[in-house]
């Protein structure tokens, strides 16, 4: 089968493996896209990324979870994007709330202000926090620019995020046995509006849950998308990957 995907959510700067052996193996993969979550694994992101200009693309930002703080670090932050093809991974998590709502919420801000600015895509983590995901992106504007990452929404909130323009990417859990919430969701999202991902190291899809995840897995997603949406897998590889050029560049 002749088929090429992007993976626009890869942890590599956190993984432990080597990152040559997880590249080199994803032959089907051409090009992937790595997310900092604090200021460490955004400069390891964006100095990776300059390891493997024609495969990788680097992403920085803060994440929800990190985010007590954030105000220290946002000028190198800001710096970074220079040589970036996103902002994120920000957003709001209110399952675990590692870090106060109101702290998460003034991050979040900020990171949409510095994607609007530079003209960059915004790469968005969303947990039991839909209605202040919502609000924020709506009356920022930046719908267009905002890469729902890991989206696990259902019917009623993927018809409200398709009002803002938004993007949805989507990972292992479409493929669980637990996530037909997400797969009636996804069959409302057209081709053109979605990506596959793979959150690299974490949640790996079926057949291979519970394991360390990997790039080359990210076709179990684009299959199960296919089967959601009753197309081949070679056509939901073609438009995920020129959804994700479009996007953020990459591959190249």
């Amino acid at each position: 089968m002749n088929v090429s995907w992007v993976d626009t959510h890869c942890h590599l700067s956190l993984d432990e493996r080597d990152p040559k052996e997880l590249i080199a193996e994803a032959d089907d993969v051409v090009g992937i896209v790595i997310p900092g979550v604090d200021l460490r694994s955004s400069v390891a992101a964006v100095e990776l990324a300059a390891r493997y200009p024609d495969r990788l693309g680097a992403a920085v930002g803060v994440h929800p979870h990190d985010s007590v703080g954030w105000e220290m670090i946002r000028n190198e932050i800001s710096d970074l994007t220079e040589t970036a093809v996103a902002v994120g991974e920000t957003g709001l998590d209110y399952y675990r709330d590692h870090a106060p709502r109101d702290t998460q919420r003034a991050s979040f801000a900020w990171h949409i202000e510095l994607a609007t600015e530079r003209d960059l895509p915004l790469i968005v983590h969303c947990r039991d926090a839909f209605a202040d995901v919502y609000r924020m992106i709506s009356e920022s504007g930046s719908g267009e620019l905002t890469v729902l990452h890991c989206w696990t929404g259902g019917t009623r909130w993927t018809r409200r995020f398709l009002e803002l323009g938004v993007m949805f990417s989507y990972a292992g859990p479409i493929t669980f046995t637990t996530g037909e919430t997400i797969r009636l969701g996804a069959e409302l999202v057209p081709p053109d509006r979605a990506l596959v991902e793979t959150d690299t190291p974490y949640l790996a899809p079926e057949p291979h849950r519970g394991e360390p995840n990997r790039p080359a897995w990210v076709r179990h997603t684009g299959a199960e998308l296919a089967r959601v949406w009753g197309l081949s897998v070679e056509e939901v590889a073609a438009t995920t990957t020129e959804n994700a050029r479009r996007v953020f560049g990459v591959p190249g």
